[in-house]
């Protein structure tokens, strides 16, 4: 069955495909719902002199809902930021670390605290914006100043952000892919009309020239091919099961490898490095000093201390992200259990060390080529003097978020129609008797 047949052929499939769909769709429409008091044609001049900065990333990851203060201004980031702190927490917190080990219930509580967590930076993000934006007086955009307001658009965009904290659950459970960063693809998707719409005003307006564009074309395809490339790339280390005899039959013996990836972390790095890099800018932007404006001048993307930042901070939430999701104790203890071990290394400790071993070389080369993809295509774009942003890290998101929900999707179809590869048994798959 090929992929195309199998989306319009599995009824469970195809709604968890419209499912989410529609969770983008009624995404995309809160992005346009406003936030109450705010001057949007005054908002608007404010986000035209900020281009270049800070903030136009941040919007370029909310979808633009920064620059018309929509309901879902904040976007997630509220959310990643709190996953951050409690994942991190987890480590150096006894009781939570105690709380992971139980399981499912350990994990539901942690996600529970996690929640709480995003309130409260909705909380302070949300009162100190709606603070700074009272300091805006040419043009004037608060309508009507004052307590009121501040508590509003409080309100307001901490609602927004629980909401699309409960759509990006009901996507990742009801519909296909991570719900999150699902939302943030979306974001960032977008805006490439809006990007290629500006890029073709400004060579017709001869501010852009031909040369410069086949060069950004050039750097953006060949993004595209290293993520891809470096993305299915893996490290099989042989693995090898002992043969069992059971009264007359053979059981074991057979070959197999354990995958692992180049970059096992993902996308979750530069989205974490993004999230904490962006909160404090977020926050001081709004207040007009001359301390906070020149600390958030450093933070510019492309600037020396940014990317020094940003790295640094790739480099350890690759690390860390893959610690805490790849257990290598636990790999080690099953392979034990069901007799696998690998060529040369003894079962159980020696294994885990083997494999930990192996696994810090490639998470420290998967570390660096998430780095490179980030931070090179911005300088780059910057040398030519390219007049608007482009950024790896958009494109890292878009391809690896597309990869692992295609993953998703075939994992799914596999599941379901794994009698195809068992014709002559009879065992059949759930699709057999519905």
């Amino acid at each position: 069955m090929s992929g195309a047949d199998g989306l319009v052929k599995i009824p469970e499939l195809r709604k968890r495909i419209l499912f989410t769909l529609v969770m983008l769709a009624v995404y995309r429409i809160g992005i346009h719902i406003p936030t109450p008091g705010v001057d949007s044609a005054a908002l608007q001049q404010v986000f035209a002199n900020m281009k270049g900065t800070i903030f136009g990333w941040f919007n370029l990851f909310s979808g633009g809902a920064l620059e018309r203060f929509s309901i879902l201004a904040l976007g997630v980031m509220p959310y990643i930021s709190s996953s951050i702190i409690f994942q991190l927490l987890t480590v150096v917190w006894p009781y939570l670390h105690d709380l992971q080990k139980e399981g499912d219930q350990g994990r539901k509580k942690i996600t529970q605290y996690t929640r709480y967590g995003t309130v409260l930076l909705c909380l302070v993000q949300g009162y100190g914006i709606a603070t700074g934006l009272e300091h805006y007086s040419n043009p004037p955009v608060v309508l009507h100043a004052g307590l009121g307001f501040r508590l509003l658009t409080t309100c307001t965009l901490t609602a927004g952000t629980v909401f699309l904290m409960w759509v990006g659950e009901q996507i990742s459970e009801r519909g296909i892919g991570n719900g999150i960063s699902l939302l943030i693809y979306a974001g960032i998707a977008a805006r490439i009309p809006q990007g290629i719409g500006s890029t073709w005003s400004l060579y017709r307006s001869g501010e852009l020239s031909f040369f410069k564009i086949v060069l950004v074309l050039f750097v953006i395809v060949a993004t595209f091919f290293s993520i891809i490339f470096v993305e299915r790339g893996a490290r099989r280390i042989p693995i090898q099961y002992a043969k069992r005899i059971v009264g007359r039959k053979v059981y074991g013996g057979q070959n197999s490898n354990l995958p692992l990836k180049v970059n096992t972390s993902g996308v979750i790095p530069p989205i974490f490095a993004s999230s904490l890099i962006m909160f404090p800018a977020t926050v001081a932007t709004f207040f007009p000093s001359e301390k906070v404006q020149r600390f958030t001048s450093l933070l510019q993307p492309g600037g020396m201390l940014y990317n020094v930042l940003f790295v640094g901070l790739i480099v350890f939430f690759s690390y860390f992200y893959t610690a805490v999701t790849f257990k290598t104790e636990d790999v080690a203890d099953n392979l034990k259990k069901y007799g696998g071990f690998i060529p040369g290394i003894r079962p159980g400790a020696p294994t885990a060390e083997y494999i930990d071993y192996v696994l810090s070389r490639l998470t420290l080369g998967g570390a660096v080529y998430i780095s490179l993809i980030c931070v090179l295509p911005t300088f780059f774009t910057q040398t030519l003097k390219v007049p608007f942003y482009f950024g790896g890290t958009s494109v890292l998101i878009l391809v690896g978020v597309a990869l692992d929900t295609v993953a998703q999707i075939e994992t799914f179809l596999l599941t379901r129609n794994y009698e195809g590869f068992m014709k002559h048994t009879r065992v059949k798959g759930r699709a057999a008797y519905t």
